[in-house]
């Protein structure tokens, strides 16, 4: 595959700001996630800052332990258009690694009520030694579509009583 990067499109009935304040919530990503794999943040601290480590328990069945922990880091963060971060691991030193692959999520406003989202996974940066034992991307097409729609259901006005 030349490409390497991996996005969905989706219109968002919610305001941008909405959707961003979704996405800069860390006890929101279980819910979005669409394969299934995070399960509970260890950070639960809104995002609020490029740099900020926020870390992330995961469970995968391949993963060697089964559950793991990641740890993101923010790349791009301007509210309500663009937040990104990058996944790695953190060491028993403390000491922090990078893979390489970075989450984006772009938001265009089209109105009051509704916004369109770009959500991009990339791994490009991802040297070859790590690609040696990921494939890439590592999981199918339809999760950034998931994804998509848990944001869009997370981010919708609750129904009037």
């Amino acid at each position: 595959m030349d490409q390497e990067n991996v996005s969905a499109t989706m219109t968002v009935a919610a305001p941008a700001a909405k959707v961003f304040a979704v996405l800069a919530d860390p006890t929101a990503h279980a819910a979005i996630d669409g394969t299934g794999w995070v399960q509970e943040p260890a950070d639960r601290a809104p995002l609020t800052a490029v740099g900020q480590i926020f870390r992330m328990d995961m469970h995968h069945a391949n993963h060697p332990n089964g559950d793991y922990r990641v740890a993101n880091q923010v790349q791009v963060l301007d509210p309500p258009h663009t937040i990104g971060w990058l996944t790695g691991d953190e060491k028993e030193d403390g000491r922090l690694e990078f893979g390489g692959w970075l989450w984006r999520y772009d938001l265009a406003p089209l109105g009051p009520t509704e916004t369109e989202v770009t959500l991009t996974y990339d791994w490009s940066a991802v040297p070859q030694f790590i690609r040696e034992y990921i494939q890439f991307p590592p999981f199918g097409p339809e999760h950034l579509t998931n994804s998509l729609n848990h944001l869009a259901a997370l981010a919708a006005p609750a129904p009037r009583a």
